[in-house]
C-alpha cells in the first residue's frame, strides 16, 4: 500500500512517542552492547501494554477519528489483497463515472463476484478527485448497473462501506441523489444473488445504506456506522458541533453497540492497533470471513435468502404506539 502521512491523534501520542524512543535505541544498539538491547525489550513490553490499554478503552469518537486516518486501508487496498484477480468497470451508462464509488468483477478464490465500494483518496489531491469517498447519484447508479449485471449472471455481490455520507451538494440534489439511493435500497432487496456488506471504515447515513442492504452485514472491529456523523448530529441537535463527543456516545456508532442492537450480524477482528497497523493481516482475516459467509449463503435457496434478507431489516429498530 502506498505511503500516506497518518493523521496525528492526541490519544495515540503516547504510543508514537514510545515507538520513537524504541527506534532511537535500536539505532544506538548497533554501536553498544547488550544493556541497550535489554532496555529495548523493556520498552517493547511497555509499548504492548500501552497499546492494549488505549485500544481497549477507545471512546466512540476516538474510533471515528481512528478510521479517518489516512493510512487506513481503503476498498481498493482490500480488493488487491483479497481477490485473486480483479478488474474495475466504469460508468453508469448515463454519462457519469463517479470515482468515489468503485465497482468491478473479481475472483474470490474460484468464485466470480461483483465488488462495489466507497473509495477515499490516499492523499489530499486524490481525496479531492474522489470527493473524500462521498458518492454522487452517478456512483449509486453505476453500482446498481453492476448489481443488476451480477443478478443476471448469478454473481454474488460484495460491498465495502467507507464514507462520511453521500455527496450533499446542490448538483447532487439536482441529479437526484435521494432517488438514486432509494432505488438502490429497493432493488437490493429484490436481488436473487447473495449479498455481503462490510463496513471497513466510516459508514455514514444514506451514503452507506445506498450499498448496505445485504444478507450478511459485517463490520470491522474499530469501524463506525451511523445515521449522521457526530459533528453533524451535534450541530443539528445542539447547534454546536463541539458537542460531538456527547453525540457519538448517544448515536451508538461502534461495532459492539450495533451488534447488540442487531444492526450488524458480526464483528471482524482487526490486527493489534487497527487495520492500518497491518493491512495484509487485516485483509487475510476479512477474506477468510467473506469466503466462509459466501459458502454458507450459496447453500440457501434464493427465495428463502430474499425472504430472510427482507425479514432481517424488518426486525431492526423499535417503536411505540
Amino acid at each position: 500500500m502506498p505511503n500516506r502521512k497518518p493523521l496525528s491523534l492526541s490519544f495515540l501520542k503516547p504510543i508514537i512517542e514510545l515507538e520513537y524512543q524504541i527506534q532511537q535505541l535500536e539505532k544506538m544498539s548497533y554501536f553498544y552492547n547488550s544493556p541497550i538491547k535489554e532496555k529495548i525489550n523493556s520498552f517493547r513490553q511497555q509499548l504492548f501494554h500501552l497499546k492494549n490499554d488505549i485500544f481497549h478503552s477507545l471512546t466512540p469518537l476516538q474510533r471515528l477519528y481512528l478510521v479517518r486516518q489516512a493510512d487506513r486501508p481503503t476498498t481498493l487496498d482490500y480488493i488487491s489483497y483479497v481477490m485473486n484477480e480483479w478488474i474495475e468497470l466504469h460508468g453508469d451508462r448515463g454519462g457519469a463515472d463517479d470515482p468515489a464509488l468503485i465497482c468491478g468483477l473479481a475472483k474470490l478464490n474460484s468464485i466470480t463476484v461483483v465488488f462495489i465500494g466507497h473509495q477515499r483518496g490516499k492523499d489530499t489531491k486524490d481525496n479531492v478527485n474522489r470527493n473524500f469517498g462521498m458518492a454522487s447519484p452517478g456512483g449509486y447508479r453505476k453500482a446498481l448497473r453492476l448489481m443488476k449485471h451480477a443478478d443476471r449472471f448469478n454473481f454474488p455481490i460484495l460491498t465495502f462501506i467507507d464514507t462520511p455520507g453521500a455527496w450533499a451538494g446542490i448538483e447532487a440534489e439536482r441529479l437526484g441523489q435521494g432517488e438514486a439511493i432509494a432505488v438502490n435500497l429497493r432493488e437490493m432487496f429484490n436481488l436473487s444473488v447473495p449479498i455481503i456488506c462490510t463496513i471497513i471504515g466510516e459508514g455514514g447515513s444514506g451514503g452507506a445504506l445506498g450499498i448496505g442492504i445485504g444478507d450478511k452485514i459485517l463490520m470491522l472491529q474499530y469501524a463506525v456506522y451511523t445515521v449522521a456523523t457526530p459533528e453533524a448530529c451535534a450541530a443539528i441537535l445542539w447547534k454546536d458541533s463541539k458537542q460531538s463527543l456527547e453525540a457519538a456516545e448517544a448515536l451508538r456508532i461502534t461495532s459492539s453497540d450495533l451488534k447488540i442492537l442487531g444492526v450488524i450480524d458480526d464483528i471482524i477482528p482487526e490486527p493489534f492497533g487497527g487495520s492500518q497497523a497491518d493491512p495484509s493481516l487485516a485483509a487475510s482475516i476479512l477474506k477468510a470471513r467473506l469466503v466462509k459467509e459466501l459458502d454458507s449463503l450459496l447453500t440457501v435457496d434464493k427465495l428463502i435468502r430474499k425472504e430472510n434478507r427482507y425479514q432481517k431489516f424488518r426486525k431492526m429498530g423499535a417503536f411505540y404506539e
